[in-house]
C-alpha cells in the first residue's frame, strides 16, 4: 500500500514538472512569434488588436527598436482607422519608412506600401520623394510621418503627396515645427489643393518629447501650379498673396522703432543692429520651398551680402539664392566671380525706362565719389536743388513686377533696401501690386534730410523727406505685417 502512495507521488510530481516545463515553453514561443513579421495568427495586446503582416523579414525589422517604431506608428494610425479617414480597403502611401507601412498592414490595410530608394518587395517599393511612382489622384491616403522634417526639400514632398491623393482624399503628417502659425502658414502654402482638417499634439515615440499631427483633405483634383525648378510656371500664381495673422504675429515681437530723431543717425541706427529681432529668431523657417535674399542697392559685394548676410544673419543651415540690384558698373565686374550671387545691373524703379543718375556724394567728399561710385543713387534732386554737373543714364525696371515673377510665397524672401530716398517711391508701388506681401523680412534704410557730420546744425540738402516721414514708412510696412528693421 505504501509503495503504490509512493509510486502516485512521483507521477502526480512528474506531471506537475511536465506541465511546468510545457507552460514555459508556451511563454517564450509566444515571446518568439513575437518578433516575427508574418504569422497569420492575430496578435492581442492590452490596448488593441492586429494581424501581423505576411511579409518577409529582413534583419533590420526584427530588432527591438524598430517593433517599437511599429507599434508606435500603429497606435497612431488606429485612430484614423477608426475615424474613416483610413480604411483597411485603402490604396495607402508612407513616405517615412517601411515601419509605417507594416504598422498599416497590421491594421488590416493590406495594400500599404512605403516608398524607398532601395526596394523590399512586396512592403517597400522603389521611388524618389521628389517623383512618386504613382499617378495622379488615385492614393486613397498618405502618411508622410516625418519626412517633411527630414527632407531638404519639403516643398517638393509636399507636391508630391498632394499630385498622387484623389480628391476628398487625406493627407496625414507629424512634425517636430508647425507649432508657430508662421511655420504652420508655410506649410499649408506648400499644400494649396488641400485643407487643414485637424492639428494636435500627440507624445513622440521618445517621449517625454511632442509632436504635431496634422490632418488634410484634397479639395479639388490636382493641378501643377510649379514647375521642377526654382522658377514659378507663371505669374498668376503669385498675384494671389495675402500678409495674413501669422505676419501680424511676429511684428508684435520686433525690436521698437526709434521714435525721436538721432542726433548722430550714423552711430544710432548702428547700434541698433544689436537689438534686432531676426525673423528665424522668432519663428521656424524650414516649410519653404526656395530661400532667398536680394539686395536692393547693394554697391559692392562686400558692403552688406559678404560682410553682414553670409556672415551673420541666422539662416538655420538653409543656403540662400542671392539677388544683388546695382546699377552703377563701377561695382559690376567683381560680381562676375562670385558664387551664388546673381546681379541685376539695373535700378529698381516703379517702370521700365531709362534714368539718369547723378554722381554726388557727401559734401566735401564729390571727388571720392566720382572716383569709386559710391555717390550714384539720387534718381531726382531735392527741391529747389539741381543735379550735379555730371550724370549717368541707366536702364531701370519695374521692381514690384520682377519680384512678383520671380518669388511666390512659397519662398522665404529676405530684401535689403538702400536706394538714396527711391524707398518713397518703391514700397507705395509694392503696396499697390501685392509684391509688399512676398517679402518676409526688409532691412530698410530710409533716407531723410538727417543731421551732417561734416556741418554741424545743418541738415542734408539731398533729400526732401523727414524724420517723421521715414516713421510713418515703418509703420505702415509693420501695421501690414512686414516685419520691417531701420538700417544704416
Amino acid at each position: 500500500m505504501r509503495a503504490l502512495l509512493k509510486r502516485a507521488l512521483l507521477l502526480a510530481v512528474a506531471a506537475l514538472g511536465l506541465r511546468l516545463l510545457y507552460g514555459a515553453f508556451l511563454a517564450v514561443s509566444s515571446a518568439a512569434n513575437a518578433w516575427q513579421l508574418y504569422p497569420a495568427t492575430a496578435v492581442a495586446t492590452a490596448r488593441r488588436t492586429y494581424v501581423q503582416a505576411d511579409v518577409p523579414a529582413p534583419e533590420a525589422w526584427r530588432t527591438r527598436h524598430w517593433r517599437r517604431a511599429v507599434d508606435y506608428h500603429a497606435a497612431v494610425l488606429a485612430d484614423h482607422l477608426a475615424h474613416g479617414i483610413l480604411a483597411p480597403a485603402s490604396r495607402a502611401v508612407c513616405l517615412g519608412g517601411a515601419h509605417q507601412a507594416l504598422a498599416m498592414r497590421e491594421l488590416g490595410v493590406a495594400a500599404a506600401v512605403a516608398v524607398q530608394k532601395n526596394p523590399s518587395p512586396p512592403l517597400v517599393v522603389a521611388g524618389d520623394h521628389r517623383r512618386l511612382p504613382f499617378k495622379s489622384d488615385t492614393v486613397d491616403f498618405v502618411f508622410a510621418g516625418r519626412a517633411l522634417d527630414s527632407t531638404k526639400r519639403p516643398a517638393d514632398l509636399a507636391a508630391e503627396a498632394a499630385r498622387i491623393l484623389k480628391p476628398q482624399a487625406h493627407l496625414v503628417l507629424l512634425t517636430s515645427s508647425a507649432a508657430d502659425a508662421y511655420s504652420l502658414r508655410s506649410l499649408q502654402a506648400l499644400l494649396p489643393s488641400l485643407r487643414l482638417l485637424r492639428s494636435r499634439e500627440i507624445n513622440a515615440q521618445d517621449a517625454p518629447s511632442t509632436l504635431r499631427e496634422l490632418v488634410f483633405q484634397k479639395i479639388h483634383a490636382h493641378t501643377p501650379a510649379y514647375s521642377t525648378d526654382s522658377t514659378p510656371t507663371s505669374s498668376s500664381s503669385a498675384n494671389n498673396c495675402s500678409v495674413g495673422d501669422h505676419k501680424l504675429h511676429l511684428v508684435t515681437h520686433a525690436e521698437p522703432l526709434i521714435q525721436e530723431e538721432p542726433l548722430k543717425p550714423w552711430i544710432t541706427l548702428k547700434r541698433n543692429i544689436n537689438n534686432i529681432k531676426y525673423l528665424p529668431a522668432l519663428a521656424d523657417i524650414s516649410f519653404k520651398r526656395r530661400y532667398v535674399y536680394i539686395d536692393v542697392g547693394a554697391r559692392s559685394y562686400g558692403s552688406s551680402i559678404g560682410s553682414w548676410f553670409r556672415k551673420h544673419y541666422p539662416k538655420q543651415n538653409h543656403t540662400f539664392q542671392v539677388y544683388a540690384i546695382e546699377a552703377d558698373p563701377v561695382f559690376h565686374s567683381e560680381y562676375a566671380a562670385k558664387k551664388g550671387v546673381t546681379l541685376l545691373p539695373y535700378a529698381a524703379w516703379v517702370k521700365n525706362e531709362t534714368l539718369k543718375f547723378e554722381i554726388n556724394g557727401d559734401p566735401g567728399k564729390e571727388d571720392e565719389a566720382k572716383a569709386n561710385g559710391r555717390g550714384m543713387g539720387r534718381i531726382r534732386p531735392a527741391a529747389g536743388n539741381k543735379m550735379s554737373s555730371e550724370v549717368r543714364s541707366v536702364p531701370a525696371f519695374d521692381f514690384a513686377q520682377w519680384l512678383k515673377q520671380t518669388v511666390t510665397e512659397q519662398d522665404y524672401v529676405v530684401m535689403k533696401m538702400d536706394v538714396e530716398g527711391t524707398e518713397f517711391d518703391l514700397i507705395p508701388r509694392l503696396f499697390d501690386t501685392g509684391a509688399i506681401c512676398l517679402v518676409d523680412e526688409l532691412f530698410l534704410e530710409c533716407h531723410y534730410n538727417r543731421w551732417q557730420k561734416c556741418c554741424p546744425g545743418e541738415r542734408s540738402p539731398k533729400y526732401d523727406n523727414t524724420y517723421e516721414e521715414c516713421l510713418d514708412l515703418f509703420s505702415s510696412l509693420r501695421e501690414s505685417g512686414v516685419l520691417v528693421h531701420q538700417w544704416w
